[in-house]
């Protein structure tokens, strides 16, 4: 039964964050109380009575839309991965007690980690709340229609955004047109393979599996994980609609085989980046660590991963320890200072560099080292706090809710439904919004997102691979 007021959704979310906050001075039980809370959030929005979503389609039909998607990878890496560093806190590791475990006391340090779970499960909440708002459940018709009659359109569509993307790439100053055009082609080869495995159509399987498999291997080069990680999670949600229960029993046993053998591989792969070897030596040499390499030499790595890059709420409790006893609130700097940066190069030769200045409240705070080659950019909900401390998280998330659902609204009604508009065009070209940035490059991939995706409409309707529909 649908829930025919969102209002009373929204207000079940807030009961976690204000138990989380009425256990302030226990420190550890607030922290746990505010880690459930996330997992009451999902619950609420996804399969309780009171879930506010499109009933008349089943979850595994739209589990790409914001509410489903962007919500949980979102929150996943904001809210719920803080747990290992936590309980390394508190001192275990693997769930095993080390030396110092048995002598825990509270402390500073966990005041801030519980500080930091309260506000990311606030964010959580005003994140759920802005895509409920911005829902848009009445039965419209659809006035873009596509002009083919089978799926073809994917493969004209591919060489399209592929053809402009890989032209922009040769373009100084144009990458940021060239990722998500190139996004949008990689989501095509996805759709092409899964409908090529169902429709056991031989030239929709061999298209997508190589196309994809391409951009697989080439993410395996780059010695990042994301893309690595990017690329199964749009391979298993173009296929769950189609395979529920392959991928409900393959998850487990996938994520537990990224979690463990992938750090060790990308810090391996890494090698290639000084120059010396190139990216192919570095694989092979990966491939060869992970089977030399010890149970233990592995699961070291890997649990400095799940504690440090896997979560950011050591660098969440940095930024709360300096703002706003060490500095005062940002208040409207990093928002001016993310206008200027949808100024284009071509038009303000003395534009700062946006990187330059993102990473300077991070050096400011003691996060990283500026003699260091890391890049820990801060992300929204960090940036909301930095800004306008608890009040600034609210909104800021609340917003960031309202923009994403909105964004989905608009991708949908330009492109004819659920298929090519969410699952292609927006959650290629709104990646980002996946985890979220920082304020001075998030504002800019949204604002020309956002272009680029009315640009790619007009261009489709000229091509005629959209066409208005006629009753």
């Amino acid at each position: 039964m649908q829930t025919k007021n969102p209002i009373q959704t929204i207000l079940i979310l807030y009961i976690p964050v204000a138990f989380s906050y009425f256990l302030v001075n226990s420190p550890v039980i607030s922290y746990f109380v505010a880690w459930c809370g996330s997992l009451f959030i999902f619950y609420t929005t996804c399969f309780s009575p009171a879930a506010y979503y499109d009933r008349s389609v089943p979850i595994y039909k739209q589990v790409m839309r914001p509410i489903f998607l962007t919500q949980f990878i979102f929150a996943c890496f904001m809210c719920t991965t803080s747990i290992f560093y936590f309980m390394e806190h508190l001192g275990y590791r693997y769930l095993t007690e080390l030396s110092y475990g048995a002598q825990f006391k509270e402390n500073e340090q966990t005041d801030l980690i519980a500080r930091a779970q309260r506000l990311s499960l606030l964010a959580h909440a005003a994140l759920s709340s802005g895509l409920i708002l911005a829902m848009n459940l009445e039965k419209r018709k659809k006035k873009i229609v596509l002009a083919f009659q089978n799926d073809d359109f994917l493969i004209w569509l591919g060489i399209i955004v592929f053809g402009i993307g890989s032209v922009c790439q040769q373009i100084s100053g144009l990458s940021q047109i060239a990722i998500p055009l190139t996004t949008v082609g990689i989501a095509c080869a996805a759709v092409l393979f899964v409908k090529g495995v169902n429709q056991k159509n031989i030239n929709y399987l061999s298209i997508g599996a190589t196309i994809f498999i391409l951009n697989f291997i080439h993410a395996s080069l780059s010695g990042y994980k994301e893309p690595i990680i990017i690329n199964i999670i749009v391979l298993a949600c173009v296929f769950f609609p189609y395979y529920k229960k392959t991928i409900m029993y393959m998850a487990l046993p996938v994520g537990y085989v990224l979690l463990y053998f992938l750090p060790t591989y990308n810090n391996t792969v890494r090698q290639s980046w000084n120059g010396e070897i190139s990216a192919e030596e570095a694989q092979n040499q990966a491939f060869s660590n992970l089977n030399q390499n010890t149970e233990e030499e592995i699961e070291d790595t890997n649990w400095a991963f799940l504690t440090r890059r896997l979560s950011e709420i050591e660098m969440f409790t940095q930024f709360i320890d300096y703002v706003p006893s060490k500095h005062n609130f940002y208040d409207w700097e990093i928002v001016d200072d993310s206008f200027e940066a949808l100024i284009p190069r071509i038009f303000w030769s003395g534009k700062p560099n946006m990187e330059t200045i993102s990473m300077q409240r991070v050096y400011d705070a003691g996060v990283a080292n500026k003699m260091s080659s890391v890049s820990a950019k801060t992300r929204p909900v960090v940036d909301a706090y930095l800004s306008w401390g608890i009040p600034g998280v609210f909104f800021c998330m609340l917003i960031y809710g309202l923009l994403t659902q909105y964004l989905c609204n608009v991708a949908e009604k330009l492109f004819g439904g659920y298929e090519l508009g969410c699952v292609i065009v927006f959650n290629s070209i709104f990646q980002t919004l996946w985890r979220g940035n920082n304020f001075e490059f998030m504002f800019n991939n949204i604002f020309y997102g956002f272009i680029i995706m009315w640009v790619l409409f007009y261009l489709l309707k000229t091509l005629k691979v959209l066409k208005p529909a006629f009753n």
